[in-house]
């Protein structure tokens, strides 16, 4: 019973993280399938390219990851960063 409760949570959370992608504007630079604009990393499979952690990371701070980074540090509290990357984590 336990596995059928966290299913329904980690897609609660996916589908919170999917809002937020649109809700913040994340389109406005990256795409994810057909939506967004081409001037960012396509999203579209980066959760067979990074790990969850690393893209908590990532959201918490990008020039911390790779100082070089040209993603702006976005204000985010940790339940919309854990959202977000459990978001992009399920795009693979």
């Amino acid at each position: 019973m336990a596995s059928c409760f966290q299913a329904q949570d980690g897609a609660a959370l996916v589908a919170r993280g999917q809002t937020m992608f649109r809700d913040q504007g994340c389109y406005g630079c990256h795409t994810v399938g057909a939506m967004g604009t081409p001037i960012a990393p396509d999203l579209s499979r980066i959760g067979a390219k990074r790990d969850h952690a690393y893209l908590v990371r990532w959201l918490r701070d990008p020039s911390l990851v790779r100082p070089t980074a040209h993603m702006p540090k976005i204000q985010l509290s940790e339940s919309e960063v854990e959202a977000l990357a459990t978001y992009l984590s399920s795009l693979r």
